[in-house]
């Protein structure tokens, strides 16, 4: 099967640089595969799951909260707000960032930027649906 380099790249570092033959991306329409010599393409991608790997069989998943894909030259390149890998998240602090975001949810203050604790509490729910995934 023909593969594709696939990297992942944040603000900070490299998550991912790897050669496969599949990924599997959060676009801001839906969801959308891209395989080796896939045409040209440029998407924004929402906060979700990113698969990669073989076409057949186990692929590795990571947290993605939010960016930009760009395909071209048989590379494809995720220009991510945040990624983590499914073995590098923190359970615990995802935990406890649901619920930070619940609590500011459900206190309906005033002062709370609804949005940005609606933002935060999908992430932290994508962060433990990750790591949960990962030990399966």
């Amino acid at each position: 099967m023909a593969v594709l380099t696939c990297e992942v790249l944040t603000p900070e570092r490299t998550v991912v640089q790897a050669e496969v033959e599949y990924v599997l991306l959060p676009g801001v329409d839906g969801q959308f595969g891209v395989l080796a010599n896939h045409q040209p393409l440029m998407a924004a991608l929402d906060i979700g799951v990113v698969e990669f790997g073989p076409l057949q069989g186990k692929r590795r998943k990571l947290a993605l909260g939010g960016g930009f894909v760009e395909m071209h030259d048989n590379k494809l390149t995720v220009m991510a707000r945040t990624a983590e890998l499914a073995e590098e998240i923190d359970v615990l602090r995802a935990r406890e960032a649901k619920r930070r975001a619940e609590e500011r949810l459900q206190a309906r203050q005033a002062d709370v930027d609804v949005a940005r604790a609606q933002v935060s509490l999908q992430k932290a729910l994508l962060r433990l649906r990750v790591a949960n995934d990962a030990e399966k």
